[in-house]
């Protein structure tokens, strides 16, 4: 298997498309320290030249009130992308480790009553009460192997 620096293997650093790439880089700069220090000289510089112009003046309020609401505008929909492809990614590693888990405990011949392992591998697209019984049955079942325990 090919490794790229970080050990990433070479397969996974080519999924990414150039907009996804443009994307994290935006992302990942505009949460940098200087994106901050640039926002923060931003807003002296607006302060500043509003105390020449005079901040109650209706069209420097319009050109700051216009340019900040189409910054933001973007901002959400390029931090909701970034969030929802961390979130695949997250989920898709998540369901490939409960697979191998449940491989290895048949392996082992380690009993997996009810498909603990692998049945809540796609409960993300699921209503929220799916979710939630879902997760009371592996908290009931972790309980109960707590119990078993103890009284061994």
């Amino acid at each position: 298997m090919d490794d790229t620096s970080g050990g990433v293997p070479a397969a996974a650093a080519d999924q990414s498309t150039r907009l996804t790439r443009l994307i994290s880089d935006v992302t990942g700069w505009l949460g940098s320290f200087p994106a901050i220090l640039v926002s923060i000289s931003l807003v002296t510089i607006w302060f500043v030249g509003g105390i020449f112009v005079g901040l109650a003046n209706n069209t420097y309020q319009l050109v700051i009130n216009t340019g900040t609401t189409i910054i933001t505008f973007l901002m959400v929909f390029i931090i909701q992308n970034t969030q929802n492809r961390d979130g695949s990614a997250v989920q898709a590693k998540l369901d490939a480790q409960s697979e191998v888990l449940k491989l290895i405990a048949e392996k082992l011949d380690i009993e997996d009553d009810e498909d603990l392992l692998t049945r809540l591998v796609g409960v993300e697209d699921a209503p929220a009460d799916v979710i939630d019984r879902g997760q009371a049955k592996v908290r009931a079942a972790a309980g109960k192997k707590e119990t078993d325990k103890r009284a061994s």
